[in-house]
């Protein structure tokens, strides 16, 4: 088996054991205990994150929340959160402002995506694990899209990975063009930076 199709096979295993965990509600619960808490101190007012499929962890809330409390505290800049929309001909994606209830379309993937909202650029950024290793290198669904966008957003925002405990890859190796993480959650706390 080559490196491409072990990666593949890797993908499908973890999405599969991801699917059935028996605990992913109080796994879920706790990620976003330790998401609360790692952003309680950030200084980020435009955050970046996705709409989770395949059984992924679901950050909406936990930002939601974050908005809410940075307008109750009364921030001279309001907070905002931006889902990624799809550039199909560049194979990027930017980010367009999401809110609960705000119109919505799928993509051409089917995932969920703001329809005609603000186009933002966030400084931090979430970004779905996967799988993910030493160093910050995580295993995404093998489109390149983030690690592309990743290269070419200016200023580079930082770059947050989310997952369960379950998606760690002891022996994961990255490619020459995969994009380290500045950081890693799970439901355990901080994976990286260690």
């Amino acid at each position: 088996m080559d490196k491409a199709d072990a990666k593949k096979a890797l993908r499908k295993a973890l999405i599969e054991e991801r699917l059935n965990l028996p605990d992913r509600l109080e796994r879920a619960e706790a990620l976003q205990r330790v998401m609360r808490i790692w952003l309680f101190d950030r200084p980020d007012t435009v955050i970046g994150a996705y709409w989770p499929i395949k059984g992924e962890f679901d950050p909406l809330p936990v930002l939601h929340r974050w908005k809410e409390d940075g307008e109750l505290h009364g921030e001279p800049q309001r907070r905002r959160i931006g889902l990624p929309v799809v550039n199909k001909q560049h194979k990027t994606l930017t980010f367009h402002t999401w809110y609960p209830g705000c119109p919505m379309e799928e993509d051409a993937y089917g995932i969920p995506k703001p329809k005609d909202t603000e186009v933002i650029v966030p400084t931090l950024l979430f970004v779905p694990c996967v799988g993910y290793g030493i160093g910050g290198y995580r295993l995404g669904y093998g489109g390149g899209f983030y690690d592309r966008t990743l290269a070419t957003l200016q200023p580079k925002p930082f770059t947050v990975g989310l997952g369960f405990t379950q998606g760690y890859v002891d022996d994961l190796e990255p490619e020459d063009h995969d994009e380290p993480l500045d950081a890693i959650l799970n439901d355990n706390g901080v994976v990286w930076p260690v």
